[in-house]
């Protein structure tokens, strides 16, 4: 009798959580009692990104990410994310339209930043290994501000609000996968691919039309509802709403207006959320087809004929009523060397 397949380190980690805080959450309500409170933030807010960190580095990383580098990544890289952020943000950003163009630049180039400095000792990089550690440190910083985001709806001025904690943890858990840990795996597979080659980092114009793009989809999803809206009163706006918008006021939107909105704003997530899954989709496959050609051109197998190359080097013919038997030379040739496949990837211009 076969034994039932054993579930994976992901798998633990997210069942158990969610049952914890699941668990939390109904104990919280039934008693009231408001020391359980942090729990709820924690769990809810660390859960996914955590799992997901897990997931990354089972399915597939490089021998140069350890336990430790995904442990510094993610809280070290995502604290500093934050901090920065909220620095950048405080001094720099006004109210304007391009509002939502400037926090998605800012933190996306403290997530950067923060991904260069956990990496720094890192002398062998893999596109790989830049997906899994960009994923982690933008986990990270999605974890910790999604914390910030609890508390701030935990705390209102009627009291402390259970139900909007608890509406707020679900709705940032669901979209966790496809935000800051997309977004920053994908700038940091580019990265590591393009520096592959040598010791320092090299901002190719591929890498800077990544951050670019990473950084117009993050605004993108930022500014959804305000798109939403705007598109909404465009085309269904009455003639009173449209004379509060000329002086200056937000009108209030009928009923049909508030579904269309919802719409609306379902759509536009779904349509960035997919278009980022396929960018890092196109991103893992382009290097996993680059290690199997790797795989496929280097020398393997038993050494064949005289002067043909197997894993042993090559063959040298042997003195006269010897078998042959291969010999590796002290220097290789230049036509030798040439033959050698490169280990690292090709960076991406």
């Amino acid at each position: 009798m076969t034994s039932p397949p054993k579930m994976r380190t992901w798998q633990t980690i997210f069942f158990s959580g969610l049952l914890l805080w699941v668990a939390t959450v109904v104990v919280t309500f039934l008693t009231g009692n408001t020391n359980l409170l942090p729990t709820i933030v924690l769990l809810g807010s660390f859960l996914v990104p955590v799992t997901f960190v897990a997931w990354a580095y089972e399915r597939d990383r490089g021998g140069n990410v350890t336990v430790e580098t995904l442990f510094t990544a993610f809280v070290v890289g995502g604290i500093l994310g934050v901090l920065g952020a909220s620095l950048l943000e405080g001094y720099l950003l006004h109210p304007s339209p391009l509002l939502y163009l400037g926090v998605g630049t800012i933190e996306e180039f403290v997530k950067l930043l923060a991904l260069l400095f956990v990496a720094r000792d890192l002398t062998h990089r893999t596109r790989r290994d830049g997906l899994v550690l960009g994923a982690t440190v933008g986990f990270g910083f999605a974890a910790f501000e999604s914390a910030g985001y609890a508390l701030n709806s935990l705390v209102t001025a009627q009291g402390l609000d259970l139900v909007a904690l608890v509406q707020t943890e679900v709705l940032r858990g669901l979209l966790a996968p496809v935000g800051h840990g997309l977004w920053t795996a994908i700038l940091g597979g580019v990265l590591f691919a393009a520096s592959s080659a040598g010791p320092s980092w090299r901002f190719t114009p591929g890498v800077i039309g990544t951050f670019v793009g990473v950084a117009v989809l993050h605004a993108l999803w930022d500014s959804v509802h305000g798109i939403a809206i705007t598109l909404t009163l465009m085309f269904t706006g009455l003639p009173w709403q449209t004379l509060l918008l000329r002086i200056g006021r937000m009108p209030a939107p009928t009923q049909a207006q508030a579904n269309l909105v919802n719409l609306l704003d379902f759509v536009g997530l779904l349509v960035i959320a997919a278009i980022g899954v396929l960018w890092l989709w196109v991103l893992a496959m382009t290097g996993r087809g680059r290690r199997e050609a790797i795989s496929l051109a280097a020398p393997s197998g038993p050494a064949g004929p005289p002067g043909h190359r197997g894993a042993a080097g090559p063959v040298r013919p042997a003195p006269t009523g010897q078998p042959g038997a291969p010999v590796a030379p002290d220097h290789p040739t230049g036509s030798e060397r040439r033959d050698v496949p490169e280990t690292h990837e090709e960076p991406d211009d």
